[in-house]
């Protein structure tokens, strides 16, 4: 399907939900009419398209709305501060797009959010430490990005937050021991970044990852020991850093191979070559 979305969808002044995804060829901007005609919408998911402009600036006119899915377009400009105003918002998919700018400093008024998608587009700035007040938020996806700044510790303490991807940006600082310790974290994800200190060694019986990816940043020290003692690690990957040391032995060890160890200083044990 080709062509654009008409202003003339904003004469459905009761529509509630307005779908146009993965039709793939629809262009065009998004109606800046929709803001202010359609107040009973509560879903608007125009993903997979090839959609470009800006988001209606007054896009939080849309006091109703709880899912914004705007990923996989063209869309750039800056993430509108009257998103803040979405009180109701669920779920906000806005990543693969050519969207700049910092995040809201009040990005964390969102407190009903539970899925944050932003990767792969050009934000800047730090992550806004007011997300802590997002109690319900699930899954933060910031990879892809040129984010700068350290990770906020606030994040170790969110108790529902299961997924965090900080991939790809410009992060730097220590990782907090608390991200690491936080049994509820499933998903993390902090490699090709500016990462720099120890890994904390704060890992427990409590632990389950499915994925801990540190890799590609300037990490030093030891493979913190408690990391054999946790109940399950999926896929971990500890490559390209400076660490040093003899590889822990048990689980998660025994199943992983010499690419989650390897370009480090003086890493050695099983799946690298023996310590001397």
């Amino acid at each position: 399907m080709t062509g654009n979305i008409s202003p003339e969808i904003c004469k459905l002044t009761e529509l509630s939900t307005l779908v146009v995804a993965d039709w793939k060829a629809i262009s065009g901007e998004i109606p800046s009419c929709i803001s202010s005609s359609l107040s009973s919408l509560r879903i608007l998911d125009l993903t997979g398209n090839q959609i470009s402009g800006e988001i209606p600036a007054d896009i939080g006119k849309l006091r109703r709305l709880t899912v914004l899915s705007l990923g996989d377009n063209a869309i750039s400009g800056k993430i509108p501060k009257s998103i803040v105003n979405l009180a109701g918002l669920k779920h906000l998919d806005l990543s693969n797009n050519q969207i700049s700018g910092e995040l809201p400093w009040n990005f964390g008024n969102l407190r009903m959010l539970s899925r944050a998608l932003l990767s792969r587009n050009e934000l800047t700035g730090s992550i806004p430490k007011s997300v802590f007040k997002m109690n319900r938020l699930a899954d933060l996806d910031l990879s892809m990005n040129r984010i700068t700044g350290s990770i906020p510790v606030q994040l170790g303490k969110m108790k529902v937050l299961s997924t965090l991807k900080l991939d790809g940006n410009s992060m730097s600082g220590q990782i907090p021991s608390k991200l690491l310790s936080n049994s509820g974290m499933g998903i993390l994800n902090l490699s090709r970044n500016g990462f720099e200190g120890a890994i904390p060694d704060v890992f427990g019986v409590r632990t389950y990852f499915m994925a801990l990816d540190l890799s590609h940043n300037n990490l030093t020290g030891k493979i913190p020991d408690s990391l054999s003692s946790v109940r399950f690690v999926g896929h971990l990957d500890l490559s390209h850093n400076h660490l040093c040391g003899t590889i822990p032995i048990g689980s998660p060890f025994d199943h992983l191979d010499a690419a989650s160890f390897s370009d480090n200083d003086c890493l050695c044990g099983n799946p690298l070559k023996s310590c001397e």
